[in-house]
């Protein structure tokens, strides 16, 4: 559900002398996975309200409000140059419109345990996608292997010696497809954002809003305004919006910021097993034997995926 710009391994603009801590970073940590984690539970009830493009078009509009108000606190402004908001503009299509909105179409036919799976492959897809896309991104053994059986747990999951009897494909696949814009999305700001100068949270902020204006320009289209008003589903969206995206950014910022995204970015293997819990605990979601053992199986080639090399010692002259 990762859906800031600056790319992993660097953060722009964060100040020299480090934050006031309000919170021990595991506390966020822990927030921060249980947001993520009941996001996808959050989307299956405003899908019960509105179609998915205004479920999409709700979250970005509260989340764009969240920092907002975080960058008048903070006295920051948004980042000028036409360039720059051209990638800030395509950014925006890839980790934000289009993967909320795939996830948002896929739980009208899917439960809400298996999207939450199919989001974790996004570091699979990364690791596939960076091998041809960034040069400095060298395969290892460990790395290949954990790829491999990456997706060997989403073929059980699937229940593929079955047929994938029982499931929904269109509602899969676009699960999935949301889970590879991500990474497709991260590659592209790692070419084309790293080292603007700009601070994380204008950067975010400016990608946000044009994600919203993106979904206002295309949620007209396609859908008519509901009759009635959905209280509960509307009330899901909010939230969605402003704690799944707005301040689930500022909480990924600030661990970014005082552990590192290599730390910061094991929320990733939390999230498909809080969204499990919620899902069978809160929306009666059924699950069999295959759902929690392949998901296992996918963080674990997950995991493996995000081993780097040890750096080799400097020759002693």
């Amino acid at each position: 559900m990762s859906t800031v710009t600056t790319p992993p391994g660097r953060v722009a603009g964060v100040p020299s002398a480090p934050p006031r801590r309000r919170l021990d970073w595991r506390l966020r940590f822990a927030a921060l996975s249980l947001i993520w984690g009941f996001s996808f539970l959050l989307i299956k009830v405003g899908t019960h309200g509105y179609a998915p493009f205004q479920v999409t078009l709700g979250r970005l509009v509260f989340g764009t409000a969240v920092l907002a108000a975080a960058m008048v606190v903070r006295r920051e402004r948004l980042p000028r140059g036409a360039r720059l908001w051209g990638h800030l503009a395509v950014a925006a299509f890839l980790l934000n419109a289009l993967p909320f909105s795939l996830f948002a179409y896929a739980e009208l036919t899917i439960p809400s345990t298996l999207a939450g799976i199919c989001n974790a492959t996004s570091p699979l897809w990364g690791m596939a996608l960076s091998l041809v896309a960034l040069s400095e991104d060298r395969p290892t053994r460990v790395r290949v292997a954990g790829l491999g059986l990456g997706f060997l747990g989403v073929l059980t999951v699937l229940g593929a010696w079955q047929g994938f009897h029982g499931l929904d494909a269109t509602g899969t696949a676009l699960a999935l497809l949301a889970s590879l814009s991500y990474p497709i999305g991260w590659i592209y700001v790692r070419r084309t954002l790293a080292g603007t100068g700009h601070s994380h949270l204008s950067m975010t902020g400016a990608q946000l809003l044009l994600a919203t204006a993106q979904l206002a320009v295309v949620t007209p289209l396609f859908t008519t305004l509901p009759t009635r008003v959905s209280v509960v589903p509307l009330l899901a969206i909010a939230a969605l919006g402003a704690l799944g995206t707005g301040l689930a950014v500022l909480l990924q910022y600030g661990l970014v910021a005082e552990v590192g995204p290599t730390t910061a970015q094991m929320v990733t293997y939390f999230v498909p097993v809080i969204a499990t819990a919620a899902g069978v605990a809160l929306l009666g979601e059924a699950v069999t034997w295959s759902t929690p053992v392949g998901a296992l199986i996918v963080l674990t080639g997950a995991a493996l995926t995000q081993v780097r090399p040890k750096p080799r010692p400097a020759p002693q002259p």
